[in-house]
């Protein structure tokens, strides 16, 4: 059964929802590869009206970020190598959305983390009772690139027979394991959790949380 995109769903377009007094006036390619294009641009800004602004901008595919939670209320999380910075992270599952021409569109987001879901975790949604809420999205380095990710909670999970999950090899995922709440918050506050992609995910969760008692 295929879920449908879930209603209210925010995306970031960076030309058309560009706001007045903002403007790309020249722009060179320094590097393009598979996986970053490197820009040196001229713009006009509200505070530099003459258009004389000159910026270095990274533009990376845009990502979504996943974090499962299992009936008993325990997180997923994945123990993964990040080459960068040597070092290997537990981290709420994610990925890049590879259809540059559908970067910001809600039904190919969607698809793109049910796909990393399934193939870093070994769980899907429930056809009849899972549920994906989305909490938005957030800028990874806003003064460097424009690259932006979707974030996600994900109820209702059941496992994929035959699936243990661990993504890609290249991705070189040790494990996936199953946290609870508090044991995560642990792991925020004493910076055991590095990634921000996790961090911001765990914020927005608990500002969800904090709301929804709010409400009651």
């Amino acid at each position: 059964m295929d879920h449908p995109p879930p209603a209210r769903f925010p995306v970031y377009r960076r030309d058309p929802d560009s706001p007045p007094g903002w403007e790309r006036l020249e722009e060179s390619v320094i590097l393009d590869n598979p996986y970053i294009r490197v820009e040196q641009v001229r713009l006009r800004t509200p505070g530099h009206p003459a258009g004389d602004l000159r910026w270095t901008v990274a533009r990376r595919k845009n990502a979504v970020i996943v974090a499962p939670r299992l009936p008993d209320g325990r997180f997923l999380m994945i123990h993964q190598e990040r080459y960068p910075i040597q070092r290997t992270l537990w981290e709420f599952p994610a990925g890049q959305i590879d259809e540059r021409d559908k970067a910001d569109d809600p039904a190919t987001i969607v698809a793109t983390a049910m796909r990393e879901l399934e193939e870093e975790t070994g769980h899907r949604l429930d056809p009849e009772h899972g549920r994906l809420t989305p909490l938005g999205y957030y800028f990874s380095s806003q003064g460097f690139t424009d690259e932006h990710g979707y974030l996600f909670l994900a109820d209702g999970l059941v496992p994929v027979a035959g699936h243990g999950g661990l993504g890609r090899s290249d991705e070189a995922i040790h494990e996936a394991r199953a946290f609870p709440w508090a044991e995560i918050e642990d792991m925020v506050a004493g910076n055991g959790i590095v990634d921000a992609n996790t961090l911001v995910a765990y914020a927005r969760i608990k500002a969800r949380e904090e709301m929804l008692r709010n409400d009651r």
